[in-house]
């Protein structure tokens, strides 16, 4: 067996966001890093062993969902607010992914997002949990870097 340099996989705790190219502060969960190819299907008259597949348009069936402790900092829930207000700011939003030094590995980008939902946090008299807020954004479409 060959001896080389072993390539281990990523932690998913070493992660950052970005909006509009700045750290926006320390996030515990990101999710909704998906996409699908709608597939479209095509019956042949007179074949009946396979049915035509063709690849469709590109989906995002999810948004991109950021769960954080609630802090000082207003940044998030202002963005929500504005848009609540009828001021719709369109950010580039950018999640990073990093190896052990702390070096970007990976970067997907969520171009022209803005915030659709907001949820505050559970209290609970006899948990010692961080609060957390939740913040849903919609957003144009996904690309990867890296």
């Amino acid at each position: 067996m060959p001896t080389g340099s072993r390539k281990d996989p990523f932690q998913k705790f070493n992660f950052a966001v970005e909006i509009e190219g700045l750290v926006a502060g320390g996030f515990q969960e990101v999710t909704g890093l998906q996409s699908e190819i709608e597939v479209s299907e095509y019956r042949e008259g007179g074949q009946n062993e396979y049915i035509h597949k063709f690849a469709g348009p590109v989906k995002y069936s999810s948004n991109l969902v950021l769960k954080r402790g609630i802090t000082d900092a207003k940044v998030v829930f202002g963005w929500y607010w504005d848009v609540m207000h009828g001021t719709v700011a369109r950010k580039n939003v950018s999640v990073l992914l990093m190896d052990s030094a702390g070096q970007e590995k990976y970067r997907w980008n969520f171009e022209k997002a803005y915030p659709v939902k907001w949820v505050g946090p559970d209290f609970r008299s006899t948990a010692s949990e961080v609060a957390v807020e939740t913040l849903e954004l919609a957003h144009k479409g996904l690309s990867r870097a890296g």
